[in-house]
């Protein structure tokens, strides 16, 4: 009896699609209901539960198909950890349709590479994204989170308070906030918040 084929996709931002690495899968042969997603994560991050979800799922003669290798980790100790995991538990490990075997030393080279250029990828996205902020910043044109209400507001917020006709909770509700904002200013104020 051969192996189930469990799939796993994902993509670092929630505004990003997973419908084409689906349709990669689908295409590999991996059914619909085998197939595990991870959207808004990066592969920076080990903990991911479609990841998690996915490795749980696979059994020994299994196959865990990913269309790239950077889907699966961004990180050469990361892919490193996942594959001898994997070939701990007797699950081999289709990149793309081509299924890597760890054993043999030309593959364990071809993963080595690939494991790296996915990594390399990951720092070159990190090291535009920051001479981007950089270049931002040094414009004026990154300022940073902008507060919830203006400086009046925040005032009117902590006078109600003060005042203590209304619960923190009322608040919040009043303002349309959550408490933990409304915890936050009266904070600023030098009150303690109860």
């Amino acid at each position: 009896m051969t192996g189930l084929l469990i799939g796993y996709a994902r993509v670092s931002t929630n505004d990003q699609d997973l419908t084409a690495q689906k349709n990669a899968l689908l295409a590999l042969g991996v059914a619909p209901e085998k197939t595990f997603t991870d959207q808004g994560l990066t592969g920076a991050n080990r903990a991911r539960p479609g990841l998690g979800q996915a490795l749980a799922a696979c059994r020994g003669g299994d196959t865990l198909v990913v269309t790239k290798l950077d889907r699966l980790a961004r990180s050469l100790r990361d892919a490193k950890d996942i594959v001898d995991e994997l070939t701990c538990r007797e699950v081999k490990l289709s990149i793309g349709g081509s299924v890597h075997d760890p054993t043999d030393p030309v593959g364990k080279l071809l993963f080595n590479v690939l494991a790296m250029v996915a990594e390399f990828e990951a720092d070159l996205i990190r090291a535009r994204t920051r001479e981007g902020m950089a270049v931002a910043k040094a414009k004026g044109k990154l300022r940073g989170k902008q507060p919830k209400f203006s400086k009046a507001q925040e005032a009117h917020l902590v006078s109600i308070y003060r005042a203590g006709t209304h619960t923190t909770v009322e608040i919040a509700e009043l303002f349309g906030i959550a408490r933990s904002t409304v915890y936050r200013a009266i904070n600023r104020s030098g009150e303690i918040a109860v």
